[in-house]
């Protein structure tokens, strides 16, 4: 049942856990909600409270906290001078202490200790350097999830270059619509990898990405699926020879904004966004999420399962800015089957392990618990994102994994690079909510005449500025389109794009994007709902929902789309969607027809193409509606494309 009571907080928690000692500090609050209130009311007070708590370092006076409040465009810390990298790897006192733990299926398993991580990382900053790359210049990853990632991007970090990455589980088109748009002076690249049982060569396409880059001084190679010298073309610098002169670390002191990395939008329709992140924004703001709201620090194992295309990879690596050791993992998360994430979790004594919400819904489906037969005992912390978890979800982790552990799902996006909603320690975990909203993010629901509700359903905004909010779109110098992304429908205001729910006590339940509502006769259902009825149906691989409005005021159609399991009885699932939907929603919304795919289309981190394949059934090409190179299965828009020409004939 939704709403229902999994895990509460222990009797000592203000005192036990870093960020009840931290609220404490400014005040007795009685409840989390009372200190989500205060830290939204005094911004200044709170994020200077974070800059202590986690000793940012400024080699100049910092200045005000917050010297503009206007959004976009607020100013914070406008005098400090610093460097995410320089925070990253200075550690807490150990320099053996592990700091990196990688498994991979391409290779043998690897670890660096801090001293190690810092040793490579000044290695590699002083061979970029040595080819050329300064401040402000853009160095690209085409990597997997390996330490060779992470020492890249802390390089190009310490020297004041910016970072940009994709997995090598895009194809060139997406490759080169992304880091096209910002001319990289280097690319650093694998020849392929391995995806279970699977060798996939990408050499073939790094020849292809390193000529439609014409802005490459140097191509960088990580020789991860041949590791043979004479397999190396000769346009290509090995990783092991990137180096230059023996150096300590350093690491340019550059303004709070400076550029750290640029992530990109989804770009399912036109080139993708290229969003630009800055040094000060991110450091604090991760440090808040991932020390504060997670509660890690040192001795602490912080896992995420990530691509290097999704803003979890970086959230993932800020883990060393309070001490923790990262945990990576390259490879196919359903191979040999389920189970090895949670060989992982137990193998490496994660204590924070984060996933997708369907990834813990196919675990759930199979009849997995992970409990049995393997010690979890340091795990504290299960993490949900990607998609709204069904409450059915929450139960599962609590029956399955343990039942004593911070469920913690979470919202936000690559635009903020962080979360701004999930679990709190100092806050009950109940099924189907995201428990808190975090410290520092206004988190609201508007109604349609743009005013605050609790209660109800509306649009998620935020109204006040976050540090980590962009600092700018690469190639946008008016910043029209930076507006008009999040600014267009309320001025001044951030506009997300989700339907959310806001609890009395601050709890909030997301119930889809806003432009994708079901609304049959009045009844408005956020897509989430629908999809936890459905694949919650024994036999339902995947779905996706479809509403296409009747102008003249009717019911208009409500399409559905499965992807079965293999074996299932096609028209028995049919008969069990009908009924659970009726049962559990409205008789309203059941769908007029039940489509069986092979594949619901998804983009390359995961997320469902409502919109676009709404296009595609109101008559509109594929080819105008979805980029192929954005999409995790190019084929995937065939079935409903096919459908789509049936139903117009």
């Amino acid at each position: 049942m939704e709403g229902e009571l999994l895990w509460s907080p222990p009797d000592d928690a203000w005192a036990s856990t870093r960020i009840g000692r931290f609220l404490h500090r400014f005040d007795a609050f009685e409840t989390y909600e009372a200190a989500w209130r205060w830290s939204v009311d005094h911004l200044d007070e709170l994020w200077d409270g974070v800059w202590n708590e986690f000793d940012v370092r400024s080699s100049t006076p910092r200045g005000s906290v917050l010297a503009g409040r206007e959004m976009p465009g607020a100013s914070w810390f406008p005098g400090a001078r610093l460097n995410y990298a320089e925070h990253a790897l200075r550690g807490f006192g150990d320099d053996d202490a592990v700091a990196v733990v990688a498994r991979s299926q391409t290779r043998g398993p690897s670890q660096l200790t801090l001293g190690e991580l810092r040793a490579e990382v000044a290695r590699v900053a002083s061979g970029l350097r040595h080819l050329g790359v300064a401040p402000g210049d853009r160095v690209a990853g085409y990597l997997p999830n390996v330490p060779e990632a992470v020492i890249g991007f802390l390089a190009a970090a310490s020297i004041g270059a910016i970072w940009s990455s994709c997995p090598p589980e895009f194809g060139t088109r997406a490759v080169i619509d992304r880091f096209g748009q910002i001319e990289p002076v280097v690319l650093v690249a694998v020849d392929g990898y391995r995806y279970g049982d699977k060798v996939i060569d990408r050499s073939g396409d790094l020849a292809v990405i390193q000529a439609a880059l014409p802005s490459l001084r140097a191509t960088v190679l990580v020789s991860y699926l041949d590791a043979r010298a004479d397999h190396r073309p000769s346009d290509q610098l090995p990783w092991d020879e990137l180096d230059g002169d023996p150096v300590e670390p350093a690491y340019e002191q550059v303004a709070f904004d400076h550029p750290l990395y640029i992530l990109y939008s989804s770009g399912t329709t036109g080139l993708p966004k290229a969003i630009v992140h800055g040094h000060g924004g991110v450091l604090l703001e991760h440090c808040k999420a991932v020390g504060l709201h997670h509660d890690l620090g040192p001795g602490d194992r912080f896992f995420w399962f990530s691509t290097t295309g999704w803003m979890m990879w970086n959230f993932l690596v800020s883990g060393l800015l309070v001490g923790a050791a990262v945990v990576l993992f390259d490879g196919d998360p359903g191979h040999p089957d389920l189970g090895v994430l949670w060989d992982l979790a137990e193998e490496a004594a994660v204590t924070a392990f984060g996933v997708s919400a369907p990834y813990l819904m196919a675990c759930r489906r199979d009849g997995l618990r992970p409990a049995d037969g393997r010690d979890l005992s340091r795990l504290r912390v299960v993490g949900s994102t990607g998609a709204p978890l069904p409450a059915s979800g929450y139960r599962w982790v609590y029956e399955s994994v343990g039942a004593d552990l911070l469920l913690s799902s979470i919202s936000g996006g690559t635009d903020v690079v962080t979360a701004f909603l999930g679990g709190t320690p100092l806050v009950p975990v109940r099924a189907g909510e995201l428990s808190s909203r975090y410290l520092g993010c206004r988190v609201e629901a508007f109604d349609h005449h743009g005013r605050s509700v609790t209660g109800q359903v509306g649009e998620l905004v935020i109204t006040a500025p976050m540090p980590s909010m962009p600092v700018a779109f690469w190639g946008d110098p008016d910043g029209r389109r930076y507006r008009e992304a999040y600014y267009d429908v309320y001025p001044g205001v951030w506009r997300h794009g989700d339907w959310i729910t806001i609890g009395e006590d601050g709890s909030a339940v997301i119930s889809g994007r806003s432009d994708a509502t079901l609304n049959r006769g009045g009844v408005r259902l956020g897509t989430s709902d629908f999809y936890a009825v459905v694949e919650d149906i024994d036999g339902v691989a995947d779905s996706l929902v479809v509403h296409l409005e009747d102008d003249e005021g009717g019911l208009g159609r409500l399409l559905l789309f499965v992807a079965l399991r293999p074996g299932v009885d096609e028209e028995a699932t049919r008969a069990a969607i009908v009924s659970a939907l009726r049962r559990d929603l409205s008789p309203r919304h059941v769908p007029d027809e039940i489509v069986a795919v092979r594949a619901v289309p998804r983009t390359l981190s995961g997320k469902k193409l409502e919109i676009p394949v709404k296009r595609i059934l109101q008559g509109a090409a594929p080819s105008a509606v979805a980029a192929a190179g954005a999409l995790a299965d190019p084929t995937a828009l065939d079935d409903l494309a096919d459908y789509a020409h049936r139903t117009s004939s």
